[in-house]
């Protein structure tokens, strides 16, 4: 695995994470739902990739 691009995506998505928490006073709630779903299958699948690069 391209650990170029595993580095990239990690960091989006911990970015993506940190500003969907400070900005959720500012959201509706339907969006608010929708983005923290996304955002928590991103970071879910970013550490599993980073386990899987570590034992591959």
């Amino acid at each position: 695995m391209d650990t170029e691009n595993l580095t990239i995506y990690v960091i989006l998505v911990l970015c993506l994470g940190a500003v969907l928490i400070m900005g959720k006073d500012k959201m509706p709630p339907k969006l608010k739902r929708g983005m923290a779903l996304t955002a928590v299958i991103m970071i879910v699948l970013a550490f599993v990739f980073v386990i899987y690069s570590l034992l591959a």
